[in-house]
């Protein structure tokens, strides 16, 4: 297969508001994950090790951090000659310019960079989702069916099924019925959002979608629907992995956590896929002399005086003399002063405890406390 054979189009326009002060300021794909991550890592990361080196990251909401951090590309080695990640946001045009109106949408404003490239086959991909996938398995399954649209599914309990868009599929995985959210789902099969099409077949769908004004301009809602009542040859890719969509607080919060048992279900440490940022820069962090760390994840940069427990320290943290830290989640730059002691604490980026403050009760596992970014908490 020739170089940029395959394409990838990452949708990191998102703003996710379900995430509350997490994505103020910036898009959910840019939000600190793991200590030394952003979520968007995850979908970069499995492109590098998937062999794909091309890849647009289409921006939209707060790109201002995610444009900054993704750079050139260098850190997950898709800064190749040929090839590399573009950041491609809204852009004005003879008719003028306006947000990207879906996720279809969003890649037809940016089908010049596609013809640019060249590709035979163009895979679309969310920017806020955590897993870890070899994308070229999925390009395999869509080669030996000849599809037209290849979508990577997983099997979901089928009381959660109507949460999701459901594949109804033959003996030869061909999808027969794809359903939105159905109020009673026939399969267990949900769509990850992930998808890959022959390039010509895209192509011609989204002209088309674009050239309706009913449609959505979505590819679950829209695009996907319609080739299948064309009779495209429409296949499903079954992926068996961890996966997950942080896409509230308390999902955030808790697949984190998870990342801190002994035998997590995602393991960061794999090494023949790794995980790959930016943050590689920072120095290591630093253990003052009556310092603790007790079953924590540390970023590079942070400096711990006090004692934490069961907690994400990111990138650049800071914990002072006699402060307490458990069961907490800071972002980059977070501040716990002297003497503070947080519990079950989401601190956003460069936010800041002041010397004394409590946050949280010990007791209480359900409550979950959300500081925003730059904010100051004070005693009283």
């Amino acid at each position: 297969m020739r170089k940029n054979d395959c394409l990838a189009m990452l949708l990191a326009g998102g703003q996710g508001s379900r995430l509350e002060a997490l994505t103020k300021h910036i898009a959910k794909p840019a939000v600190s994950f793991g200590g030394k991550y952003r979520i968007i890592d995850f979908a970069l990361s499995n492109c590098a090790n998937s062999g794909i080196d091309t890849v647009g990251v289409l921006t939209q909401y707060r790109p201002l951090v995610l444009n900054s951090y993704i750079g050139t590309g260098a850190y997950w080695d898709l800064d190749v000659t040929g090839g590399g990640v573009s950041i491609l946001p809204p852009y004005a045009t003879e008719a003028g310019g306006e947000w990207y109106k879906g996720t279809a949408d969003a890649v037809f404003q940016n089908l010049d960079y596609i013809n640019m490239n060249n590709p035979n086959y163009v895979l679309i991909l969310s920017g806020d989702q955590l897993y870890r996938m070899d994308y070229a398995d999925m390009l395999k399954t869509h080669l030996e069916n000849n599809a037209d649209l290849t979508v990577s599914v997983m099997e979901v309990p089928i009381e959660e099924a109507s949460r999701f868009g459901i594949m109804t599929v033959d003996e030869e995985d061909r999808i027969v019925k794809f359903t939105e959210k159905p109020k009673n789902p026939d399969s267990t099969l949900a769509s990850m959002g992930i998808y890959i099409f022959t390039k010509d077949v895209l192509e011609r769908a989204l002209r088309e979608d674009n050239a309706n004004p009913e449609s959505s301009h979505d590819f679950g809602k829209d695009v996907i629907p319609k080739l299948l009542a064309e009779g495209k040859r429409l296949f499903c890719h079954r992926f068996e992995g961890y996966w997950r969509d942080v896409g509230t607080v308390a999902s955030y919060y808790d697949t984190s956590m998870e990342l801190l048992e002994e035998e997590p279900e995602f393991n960061l440490y794999e090494p023949g896929a790794p995980i790959m940022s930016n943050a590689d820069f920072r120095p290591p962090h630093f253990v003052g002399e009556n310092g603790s760390i007790e079953k924590c994840l540390v970023g590079n940069g942070s400096v711990v005086l006090g004692q934490v427990k069961h907690s994400i320290l990111s990138v650049d943290s800071y914990v002072g003399e006699g402060a307490e830290v458990i069961d907490s989640i800071l972002l980059p730059g977070a501040k716990v002063e002297a003497g503070a002691k947080i519990y079950r604490t989401i601190m956003s980026e460069n936010a800041c405890v002041k010397a004394g403050v409590k946050l949280g009760d010990e007791n209480d596992a359900k409550a979950i406390i959300l500081i925003g970014d730059n904010e100051i908490v004070e005693r009283g």
